[in-house]
C-alpha cells in the first residue's frame, strides 16, 4: 500500500499514544486518534498541542483527534497505548468497529490488572482470531521520541510479515524499527523493567550508590531472563532493545515515572501517597504483582521482584530487604554451563 493512503489508529493520547501519533503521520495519510477527554481532545484539535503529556511539541495536521471509534474501521493497523489496566475494556469498545485483518499493536508496557497476563494475550482472547496481534517494546521515553531524536524499538509478532507492516508503519529517519519474531520476549521486557526501575529508584532514595544500581539491573535482568525462558521467550531477546535498552533508560531516566516512584519510596514516602501524588500510571506496581504470581505459577525464583514485593504490599523496610539480599546463599554468576568451564 502507499503509504500515503494509509489510516492507522492509536488509542489512548497520554504521552506515549500522543508521541507514536506523530511517528505514524509521518508514514500515514491520516492517523485517528482516540482521545477520552474532550478538553484535550478539542486542544488537539484547535491548536495541535497536548500539553499535559508533550509539553512543547506541535502535532501534524493529519492526527484527527476522534471520540468514538467510528473512524477504526477504516484504519489497517490500531495501535493500543492505553495503560495495561485499560487495554482489555477499551478493546472490547473497539471490536465492533473493527474489520478483520486489521493488525493490532500493543503498545502498553505491563500486565493485565485482573489476570496478570501478557496484554498480546489479552487482547487475543478478546479480539478472536480475526485481527494479526504484535507488540512494540524499546527504550523510547514519549518526549523524546515526540521532539524527534534519534532511538529505536523492536516491532514483534509471531508472523515476521506481521512485524515488517509495523516497522513500515512506523519507521522514520529518527525513529528506527527493528523486527523480532520473540512477541512473548519483546512484551515481557517492556513490562518486567519497570520491577527493578522501582528497586533501583528506591535503591537511590536510600542513599545507595551507583555500584548498588549496577547490581540491581544486571541481577534484574538475570531475573528478567529466567522467568522469560520459563514462558517461552528466547533469552537472547533480553540482550536487546525492549530487554536491556529498556531497562537501562528506565532505570537511570530522570523522565522514568518507575524510578521517580522509588526514589520518593526510598527517601520515606508511602506507596498510597506517592500514588496519589502523580496521574500518569505507574506500571511496575501492578508488574510486581504480576511477576510474583507468575514467578509462583512457573516455579521460578526472583528474589528482587520478591522483596520489592514484599516492600511494597507488605510494609516491609527496604533496608532490611536488601540485607536480605546482599546476604543469600553463595552462588555462580552464570546459570549456564559454560563451554570451556572445567569438568
Amino acid at each position: 500500500m502507499d503509504n500515503r493512503q494509509r489510516r492507522i489508529g492509536i488509542v489512548g493520547a497520554g504521552g506515549w499514544g500522543t508521541a507514536l501519533a506523530k511517528v505514524a503521520a509521518h508514514n500515514s495519510r491520516s492517523v485517528h486518534l482516540w482521545v477520552r477527554e474532550a478538553k484535550l481532545r478539542e486542544e488537539i484539535a484547535l491548536h495541535g498541542r497536548n500539553e499535559l503529556y508533550l509539553p512543547g511539541v506541535q502535532l501534524p495536521d493529519n492526527i484527527v483527534p476522534v471520540s468514538d471509534f467510528a473512524t477504526f474501521a477504516d484504519c489497517e493497523l490500531v495501535i493500543m497505548a492505553t495503560p495495561s489496566q485499560y487495554v482489555g475494556t477499551t478493546a472490547q469498545m473497539l471490536k465492533p468497529h473493527l474489520k478483520p485483518g486489521t493488525i493490532i499493536v500493543n503498545a502498553a508496557k505491563g500486565f493485565d490488572l485482573i489476570s496478570g497476563t501478557r496484554l498480546s494475550v489479552l487482547l487475543g482472547d478478546t479480539l478472536g482470531l480475526d485481527f494479526p496481534l504484535a507488540v512494540i517494546s524499546g527504550p523510547n521515553h514519549a518526549l523524546e521520541i515526540a521532539k524527534g531524536l534519534p532511538a529505536a524499538s523492536v516491532a514483534a509478532a509471531n508472523h515476521r510479515a506481521v512485524a515488517a507492516m509495523v516497522q513500515d508503519a512506523l519507521m522514520t529517519d529518527f525513529f528506527r524499527i527493528y523486527t523480532n519474531v520473540d512477541m512473548v520476549g519483546v512484551e515481557l521486557g517492556g513490562a518486567l523493567k519497570n520491577i527493578y526501575a522501582l528497586a533501583a529508584g528506591i535503591a537511590e532514595g536510600l542513599g545507595y550508590g551507583d555500584n548498588t544500581k549496577a547490581a540491581l539491573m544486571t541481577r534484574g535482568l538475570t531475573e528478567m531472563v529466567r522467568l522469560g525462558k520459563a514462558m517461552g521467550a528466547h533469552p537472547a531477546t533480553f540482550a536487546g532493545l525492549s530487554g536491556m535498552g529498556d531497562l537501562i533508560v528506565t532505570c537511570t531516566s530522570q523522565h522514568s515515572r518507575n524510578r521517580r516512584t522509588g526514589l520518593a519510596l526510598g527517601q520515606g514516602q508511602s506507596l498510597h501517597s506517592v500514588l496519589q501524588s502523580t496521574t500518569q500510571v505507574v506500571e511496575g506496581v501492578n508488574a510486581t504483582r504480576a511477576a510474583d504470581r507468575l514467578s509462583k505459577e512457573y516455579g521460578v525464583e526472583l528474589p528482587i521482584a520478591r522483596a520489592l514485593h514484599e516492600v511494597l504490599f507488605m510494609e516491609r523496610d527496604p533496608r532490611e530487604a536488601v540485607h536480605e539480599l546482599m546476604t543469600r546463599h553463595r552462588k555462580t554468576e552464570s546459570e549456564e554451563q559454560l563451554p570451556f568451564e572445567a569438568h
